[in-house]
């Protein structure tokens, strides 16, 4: 595997590593100043050059940058020393949830388009298909009483169009967030699931009805409640891209519970 990983001996110049990478050799500077990225050797002339296995790292470094996280958290995950084929399997996992989910929302807008175009109707439960508010009544009413069911769908259902897909994105935003989360390896205790859990928290208290939103209501078992519900139920999981993301973020609002809540 190391004889896969130093190319044959062959190493590349910073120029062209910033070439091929699409990035800078500026960045790849500032990666080295910091311990993130460190060349296989530096010329007599002082030029940094990059071995198979510093393209690997870098390759890795992008690829968590795409996922939205920093410097700090990514420098804690490359220090863990995970088996690099088994990192990328993750990231490649989570680039194939995401190209679906894009392939799913591209086929929505071209069909929002078409139908404009040809001077139709626009049919709202064609443009926001699969979110259904009223597919987890039943867990809703059984968990947390008919009170907390109807304040919700009342709160919903007097929203407009435009703040009806504000919701939705945010929702879909936090949700793509605990996915890329999953799949770079962050620890669900660590300071990136952290501040996750929080924005989560603070999302399920802006909607009327939950326990959270309440003064007095049961806010931790509420969302520990929820938490577990994502890992049992497939419905919540695939929000969550799958079985092991929806783990991750029981375990996460659990930790985060358990110290703030």
């Amino acid at each position: 595997m190391q004889d896969f990983y130093d190319a044959g001996g062959k190493d590349w110049s910073i120029q062209d590593v910033a070439r091929l990478a699409g990035t800078t050799s500026r960045t790849l500077r500032h990666y080295d100043r910091i311990g993130l990225l460190t060349p296989s050797r530096v010329g007599h002339n002082g030029y940094r050059y990059y071995d198979g296995a510093a393209l690997l790292q870098l390759q890795r470094i992008l690829l968590l940058r795409e996922l939205g996280l920093g410097l700090p958290a990514i420098a804690e995950l490359l220090e863990r020393r995970a088996d690099p084929v088994a990192a990328l399997s993750r990231h490649l996992d989570w680039l194939a949830r995401e190209q679906q989910r894009l392939a799913l929302q591209a086929e929505s807008v071209r069909q929002t388009i078409e139908t404009v175009k040809a001077g139709g109707q626009l049919m709202a439960e064609n443009m926001f298909q699969g979110f259904d508010h009223t597919e987890y009544k039943d867990e809703v009413e059984e968990r947390w009483g008919k009170d907390a069911y109807a304040a919700s769908d009342s709160w919903w259902r007097g929203m407009g169009a435009a703040e009806k897909r504000e919701w939705k994105s945010k929702a879909e935003g936090l949700a793509r967030d605990w996915t890329a989360a999953a799949g770079a390896g962050v620890p669900a205790d660590g300071p990136e699931a952290r501040e996750l859990a929080g924005r989560h928290v603070a999302w399920l208290k802006s909607i009327p009805g939950t326990p959270a939103a309440q003064s007095g209501g049961d806010i931790r078992g509420y969302v520990t409640g929820l938490a577990d519900m994502y890992v049992e139920d497939p419905r919540f999981a695939a929000t969550y891209g799958g079985a092991e993301g929806a783990r991750f973020v029981r375990a996460a609002l659990h930790s985060f519970a358990e110290t703030y809540l």
